[in-house]
């Protein structure tokens, strides 16, 4: 078997798709032997500051005789050449092949793969592992794109302990080309997920009126369903839109918190560009600052403290963070940046017990007023004194439980709640 990863040939200003790569080549590698899986799609750190959109790698894995390998990659290395967007200084397509790896190697790419998607990795990170283990590989221009074919390539070889599926519709390539507006007929596509959720999620955000699975680019993506493998078929069965010229389903790390890492009890250490689950307590009001964007400060058992910010794209999601006082105990999850937190999801373990402050009832009646600083409180009416105002338990408005921001918001790693088990009172999906 051979397996083939493939990363970074698209670009932000001049489109491309490395999925769309990856499914033109399902179809002309058939020719030289059959496929072993699903091919797989595996979106890396999102935080990293060279990617495109999703960040995301691929990799196929052929069943092949020996005999066919070399033209079978001749043939790779020509479309990978043809579609990238070579002429942006950003885009620096890699391609390695695995055909056979020992224990040593599992092990390695195994480590790599995951440090791709948890942290930021060199160029020298990737070609190091390469000459350790003697990997056939293909660099165009700077060669960063060997970074994320090599972890691609390590998760199909060593298997994905959690995976999703997405099922990828593409345009004809002459809509594409001309900058054709999509047609999808939007009304379609809310039905579909009405009678298909929570098989399949993140294609309509109920709450904020979005249809989120048709992108908006100049790439060759019609629209993209992500779920089970009878969800994302269902869906794409009832979509009414332009023709499609043709449609992938992608084994993938979407949906599966991959990134997230737990540091322990305490919020000491984190870094930038990493994305981490950390616990803590509120030890401050939540604030809006310009932008509309939602801050606030947790502190660990060490009393070290950390922002957490829930952004104006989140939407929603900010009104719930704005129910948090301090005191409340919860965990976070999300990327850290400038020592921020950027929130994907929350869980609030603990509500603190809240309390309005207010003057005194008389037994006449009446409210007493203050009878000056620290003179405690007087009734007008009758002279009757109290040493102490009223504190009224206000009943909160929010429940224990984890929440997150909404399908429009969603990073494509981020796992949605619907996939969280447990109990459904303790989650409060954003859609």
């Amino acid at each position: 078997m051979m397996i083939i990863g493939i990363d970074d040939t698209d670009s932000r200003t001049e489109g491309g798709c490395t999925t769309y790569l990856a499914a033109v080549l399902m179809e002309k590698l058939q020719e030289h032997g059959t496929f072993a899986d699903y091919p797989l799609l595996v979106r890396l750190n999102p935080n990293v500051k060279y990617k495109t959109r999703g960040n995301g790698a691929i990799a196929l894995s052929i069943e092949i005789e020996d005999s066919r390998m070399d033209a079978a990659k001749k043939m790779v290395l020509d479309e990978v050449g043809d579609q990238s967007k070579l002429s942006d200084e950003n885009t620096n397509p890699g391609v390695v092949f695995l055909s056979g790896a020992s224990e040593g190697m599992r092990d390695d790419l195994r480590l790599f793969s995951r440090r791709a998607i948890q942290d930021i990795l060199r160029i020298e990170d990737a070609k190091r592992l390469i000459n350790t283990h003697k990997i056939d590989f293909h660099e165009f221009k700077n060669g960063r794109g060997l970074i994320g074919a090599l972890a691609a390539a390590g998760i199909a070889l060593n298997g994905i302990p959690d995976h999703t599926f997405e099922l990828i519709a593409y345009r004809e390539s002459g809509r594409a080309s001309a900058g054709v507006p999509r047609d999808v007929d939007a009304e379609s596509i809310r039905e579909a997920d009405l009678q298909t959720y929570p098989r399949t999620w993140d294609t309509v955000d109920i709450a904020n009126d979005t249809v989120v699975c048709v992108p908006h680019g100049n790439d060759p993506v019609l629209f993209g369903i992500r779920g089970e493998v009878d969800g994302v078929l269902d869906v794409f069965n009832c979509i009414m839109s332009e023709p499609a010229e043709r449609a992938v389903i992608f084994r993938t790390n979407q949906g599966t918190d991959m990134h997230l890492m737990r540091v322990g009890p305490l919020i000491d250490p984190v870094k930038d560009g990493c994305s981490y689950i950390l616990d803590g307590t509120v030890c401050d009001q939540p604030h809006t600052i310009h932008g509309g964007h939602v801050i606030f400060r947790i502190v660990d058992k060490s009393g070290t403290t950390i922002d957490c910010a829930a952004f104006e794209p989140t939407k929603n999601f900010r009104g719930t963070v704005r129910k948090l006082i301090a005191g409340d105990i919860v965990v976070v999850c999300g990327s850290v940046s400038n020592a921020t937190v950027h929130l994907e999801k929350i869980k609030v373990e603990h509500l603190a017990t809240d309390y309005d402050v207010t003057n005194p009832v008389c037994a006449c009646g009446r409210r007493m007023k203050s009878a000056g600083v620290g003179q405690g409180y007087r009734c007008r009416h009758c002279g009757s004194t109290a040493s102490a105002p009223d504190r009224v338990l206000i009943e909160r408005d929010l429940d224990v439980g984890w929440y997150e921001v909404p399908p429009c918001a969603r990073r494509h790693i981020a796992k949605p709640l619907v996939r969280c088990a447990g109990d459904v009172h303790l989650v409060h999906p954003g859609r």
